[in-house]
């Protein structure tokens, strides 16, 4: 009787623990980064994306604050970057955050898009493993002379 109950147990207790314990497939977050060209604190048609920008997803503790899980990535070419994020961070409060750019002339965090909120747990109703950061971007020292000329078409009639 006991090897019964024992085998119960192992066939079917252990593995729901393991099972709990991991939190499953890993979450690929996504996101881009932008050159703001004008100045203007969003993206425009002037605005150009930066390869090589270096970009940080940062968890917190929701109760204690406390720096749980931290993970950097490298834009391409296009300003896109991948984070792999392998565990289930659904006790955390989570952010993809501007690190640094690659372009001497486009390199100040643009306040209030320097980084980016994420939900980062299975916990949610979402079904995707992709998750979707908003574009974070960088303000040019200098803006372009073209920028007035844009931003007049933003101007109401």
């Amino acid at each position: 009787m006991e090897k019964i109950l024992f085998a119960l147990f192992a066939l079917c207790i252990v593995p729901s623990i393991a099972a709990a314990r991991y939190g499953g497939d890993p979450f690929l977050l996504k996101g881009s980064v932008y050159c703001d060209t004008c100045r203007c604190g969003f993206e425009t048609p002037a605005s150009t994306h930066i390869a090589g920008a270096i970009v940080r997803v940062e968890c917190r503790n929701r109760k204690t604050s406390e720096l749980t899980y931290i993970k950097e990535a490298v834009t391409d070419s296009t300003g896109q970057y991948n984070i792999l994020v392998e565990d289930d961070r659904g006790d955390d409060v989570c952010d993809a955050v501007l690190v640094e750019s690659s372009d001497p002339e486009c390199s100040t965090p643009n306040a209030g898009r320097d980084r980016a909120r994420v939900i980062l747990t299975a916990n949610n109703g979402m079904t995707s493993h992709f998750r979707f950061a908003n574009a974070m971007g960088f303000l040019k020292a200098t803006p372009l002379a073209s920028c007035s000329q844009i931003l007049q078409n933003y101007m109401e009639d």
